[in-house]
This record gives structure tokens, C-alpha cells and sequence, in this order.
């Protein structure tokens, strides 16, 4: 019965402090309409959440932020290369396309995530059933390095942590 009536309260206490912070005031009428959008909102949208997270393995969790903060700094390094020194492009960009096992929505979401942040990669689109990446590359040499590179930083560990 409470999770229906206050299914995300972390969410509402975030909305509620973030709605005073931008407004630079705790008057009645901001403290109300701040109680109800922390309320109203987090009800309006409960069905878009995917499913309650099971986080497992603490050490891949490690890990995995390791391999994508390093990976990070190796593609900003490439980027700015790139940007820098444009007539030494080593390759074209490219779509990628990458099979996935890989089928919680949460999972999926923290992979988009981590191409998203990486320079010179963004997420294209998903297939339907949730069994193949595309992948823009800024430079691709070997697209099956970059499919292993996915499937083994990411991929993997993101199975082994969330199903």
C-alpha cells in the first residue's frame, strides 16, 4: 500500500529539496507545489521505471567503473587528437553493430549509459527484441576489436552484476 502511495521516495525528497533550491525560497506556496510535484510525479511515471534492481557482486561493480574510467580517458585522449590533428584521422566512422545477451532494462540502461559518456561513441538504436547494439564509432580500424571490447568490458561484467 505505501509503495503505491509514495513509490519512489528517494525520487520525492530529491524533487522536493531540488524545487526549493532553484527557487531560492521556502514560501507557503513554493513548499506546496514542491510537496505535490514530489508527491505527484514519481505516481505519474511509476509505471516507466523497468524493474526493481538486484544488484550483485560488489567487485565487478569495481572493476567495471575502472574499465570505464580508463576507457574514458582513452577515447578523450583520441577525440582530442582527432579534433587537434584532423588530417591524421587513422580511420572513418562507422556503425557498429553488436549482438547482446545482455536483457535487463537496467543492465541495458547502465550500457547506454557508458557508450554515451564515452567520447566518439554514441548509442544508434536497440532491435526490437533487445538482441542487437548499434554503435556509431568515431573511428573504426577493426569493428569485430570494438564488438569484443563491448561484450567483454561491459557487457559481461554488466550480466554478471544485474541477472
Amino acid at each position: 500500500m505505501m509503495k503505491k502511495l509514495l513509490p519512489a521516495p528517494l525520487v520525492s525528497l530529491g524533487l522536493f529539496v531540488m524545487w526549493l533550491l532553484l527557487n531560492h525560497t521556502t514560501s507557503i506556496g513554493h513548499v506546496l507545489l514542491a510537496l505535490v510535484l514530489a508527491w505527484g510525479l514519481p505516481v505519474l511515471f511509476s509505471e516507466l521505471r523497468p524493474q526493481k534492481v538486484r544488484v550483485r557482486h560488489l567487485g565487478t561493480i569495481i572493476r567495471l567503473c575502472f574499465t570505464v574510467m580508463v576507457d574514458t580517458t582513452r577515447s578523450n585522449l583520441a577525440v582530442l587528437r582527432f579534433l587537434l590533428l584532423p588530417s591524421q584521422r587513422r580511420h572513418p566512422p562507422d556503425f557498429v553493430k553488436i549482438p547482446l545477451e545482455l536483457r535487463d532494462p537496467n543492465a541495458l540502461a547502465v550500457l547506454a549509459m557508458i557508450v554515451c559518456i564515452t567520447p566518439g561513441t554514441s548509442w544508434a538504436e536497440l532491435s526490437l527484441d533487445r538482441s542487437l547494439l548499434m554503435l556509431h564509432v568515431l573511428e573504426v580500424d577493426d569493428a569485430q576489436a570494438i564488438i569484443d571490447h563491448v561484450k567483454a568490458s561491459y557487457e559481461r561484467p554488466l550480466m554478471e552484476i544485474f541477472e
